[in-house]
């Protein structure tokens, strides 16, 4: 579950004032709305990279405010990837585990695992350099899901693939997330995209976080 209570977000002269929507725990929320509204900032400001003024941000029934970022058990894939250059797929799916202290034999297995999910197996021993738009992003996703986290966030995750690509990834992420139960929060301004994947919207509209009902505001 998450949960923004009348969350309030500077950024320069940029403000989001007042933000409280709700996620149940499991669903596929999608956040929409036109460039430069403060998506990417409210995604930021749950995983704790970046700061609020005041209300509360609830993980789990969990007040995780002043968490640090390490803590809030939240798998995050940023619209570059930032995938790491030196790492291999197999390097990149071990890292979060590696961090947390996991066994040898607890990282192969889930190394395994998540490769068979993903269909990167074939990949594992391949740098980075060189994957497909497709392969690079399942990459992305099985670092963020390696470790099991509670909340998954995807900060525009189809928007630099062809359109084939997207379908396949998009089939993907409404796979995993069912698989694994994890309570989503995606990023997009793709219209056709929300209406596969979420089982609500959100829109920015006015500095405000609404749900989307009946009509979807590209309609209205």
């Amino acid at each position: 579950m998450i949960e923004f209570q009348n969350v309030c977000i500077r950024a320069g002269d940029f403000r989001l004032q007042d933000i409280s929507f709700e996620i149940s725990s499991g669903q596929y929320a999608v956040l929409m709305g036109r460039t430069g509204r403060g998506k990417t900032t409210i995604l930021e400001s749950l995983c704790g990279l970046r700061s609020i003024q005041s209300g509360k941000i609830i993980i789990r029934g969990m007040d995780v405010t002043s968490w640090p970022p390490a803590d809030r058990e939240i798998g995050y894939v940023p619209q570059d990837l930032a995938l790491f250059p030196t790492f291999s797929v197999c390097e990149h799916l071990e890292f979060a585990l590696r961090l947390r202290g996991f066994h040898r034999n607890q990282i192969d297995r889930r190394v395994n695992e998540l490769a068979e999910m993903l269909g990167i197996t074939h990949l594992l021993k391949r740098q980075i350099e060189g994957l497909s738009g497709g392969e690079s992003q399942r990459v992305a996703l099985g670092r963020a899901l390696s470790f099991r986290p509670s909340v998954l966030l995807l900060d525009e995750p189809l928007s630099a693939l062809d359109s084939e690509t997207r379908e396949e990834i998009q089939n993907l992420l409404r796979t995993l997330t069912d698989n694994t139960g994890v309570t989503t929060l995606h990023i997009t301004h793709n219209a056709d995209e929300a209406s596969a994947l979420a089982d609500r919207r959100f829109h920015i509209t006015d500095g405000q976080v609404v749900e989307e009902t009946g009509k979807t505001a590209e309609d209205s």
